[in-house]
């Protein structure tokens, strides 16, 4: 059955702050509460996904990634009610949920940690940090709950990349291995189907292998997805025990190859990613929380169809980020707020109160969710190069007497890939034809053609 569920599955992912209106700064304004997002379970439902994605939900002081407590809902987004009437609305729809889960760092409020910098905590709380190698400087610090630095010569704590109001946790410390499989237990034991491992990248490996048997012991269907950007995912998968990592390789190859006219670029990539499924199925995508929209990014808005066309039809996971499938743009900043543009409120009125220009990339999205739900092998299906340059290149993916030829063109010409078989099912720009054993695809334009 865990098989058969995860060929079909397919994210909307979320970010709950932001999409329910809650303000994201220190002291920020409540949006509405999660089950709200009852009224979007219908539109989620008939986009065709099989299961949402939450950013982080738990008690925060501004973004949710800056936690004060794994086991209370955010009071901005209600109270442990809302969480469950969520996930039980969601249930009925046959939809999923994914929580957040940010194990690698709290918040610099986080209460033990205040009673750290405060030299009242247990030793066994101060055991759950770690002290830099020097102490603070003027200035230089993390430590106080709103980010600002410590008292100058009070100890520092490590932190997440350098971000002040992030404090690592110990990842060495056994107490912090239990309390972590603890909340994970807790929350798939209230309905939620498994969890989003945030910056599992910076947590040691050997961590996730020591909390998540213990977790799959209770759960053995609980998904966990690391959140990984760069290196060796195969080896991660392998020595943490997630059952999949973020395939940002892809999504780079996918914005850049299309912007480049450089499809080479693409095919290397797929060549890497089909060395990936001898391991595990990656969770793919070409949008989320921390990156630029697809449409944003795209230097030529015809080209959004071969993006999703590829998301569709290689294996993985496919994750759409909420407001991807209404042309959504948006540009992530590094700076202060630099997320706000990607993370915005959804209506609350619900789908009727959406723009009436971004319907036609919502069927868009459609079109090809239902394609890939009806040829759910596509999961596991290694892509193979037919046909290849700059700008026209042409994959198939096979399993058994299944076949599905994806052909896509950035050039201004027609381009023409051999497409032997009977035409059984054909998606695709207006104009795209198969005769005589020839798929034809107009400039600019793709094509997915399906033979079974």
């Amino acid at each position: 059955m865990r098989a058969s569920r995860d060929q079909h599955a397919i994210w909307w992912q979320v970010y709950p702050l932001g999409f329910l209106g809650a303000r994201t700064v220190a002291g920020g304004a409540a949006g509405r509460p999660l089950d709200a997002l009852g009224d979007w379970l219908g539109y989620a439902a008939d986009l065709g996904v099989s299961g949402l994605a939450l950013g982080p939900v738990f008690a925060s002081s501004t973004h949710g990634y800056d936690t004060l407590d794994y086991f209370r809902i955010d009071e901005r987004l209600g109270d442990e009610g809302s969480l469950d009437r969520l996930v039980e609305a969601a249930g009925r729809r046959g939809l999923r949920v994914l929580l957040d889960g940010v194990f690698n760092h709290v918040g610099a409020g986080y209460p033990p940690f205040q009673r750290v910098l405060a030299g009242q905590a247990t030793p066994a709380e101060a055991a759950w940090f770690v002290p830099a190698a020097a102490p603070a400087a003027a200035g230089a610090a993390a430590g106080t709950p709103d980010g600002s630095a410590a008292v100058s010569g009070a100890p520092a704590y490590r932190t997440f990349e350098g971000h002040p109001g992030l404090i690592a946790l110990n990842h060495e410390n056994p107490a912090v291995a239990d309390f972590v499989a603890g909340v994970m237990e807790h929350w798939l034991g209230r309905g939620v189907s498994g969890w989003r491992l945030d910056a599992a990248y910076a947590v040691p490996r050997a961590f996730w292998a020591a909390v998540l048997p213990r977790v799959r012991a209770r759960y053995p269907g609980a998904y966990l997805v690391g959140e990984v950007i760069h290196g060796d995912y195969s080896a991660f998968v392998r020595e943490s025990g997630v059952d999949a990592v973020t395939q940002y390789e892809l999504w780079k190859a996918i914005w850049s190859s299309l912007n480049d006219a450089n499809l080479f670029e693409l095919a290397w990539a797929l060549k890497r990613h089909d060395e990936l499924l001898a391991t595990f199925v990656p969770l793919t995508f070409i949008g989320n929380h921390d990156v630029t929209r697809i449409a944003s990014r795209l230097a030529d808005e015809r080209h959004l169809g071969h993006a999703l066309a590829v998301l569709f039809t290689v294996a993985g996971t496919p994750s759409v980020y909420y407001g991807d499938e209404q042309g959504f743009r948006g540009i992530k900043e590094d700076r202060a707020g630099g997320d706000d543009e990607i993370r915005p409120a959804f209506p609350a009125a619900g789908p009727a109160g959406l723009a009436p220009f971004g319907w036609p990339v919502y069927r868009l999205h459609q079109e090809l969710i239902g394609f890939r739900r009806r040829h759910p092998w596509l999961h596991r299906a290694a892509p193979a190069v037919l046909q290849l340059t700059n700008t026209f290149l042409a994959y198939e993916c096979v399993d058994g007497a299944s076949r599905v030829l994806v052909a896509l063109n950035v050039a201004d010409a027609p381009q023409q890939v051999a497409a032997a078989g009977a035409c059984r099912e054909l998606v695709g720009e207006p104009g795209a034809t198969v005769d005589d054993g020839v798929l034809t695809v107009p400039g600019h334009a793709w094509a997915v053609y399906s033979v079974d």
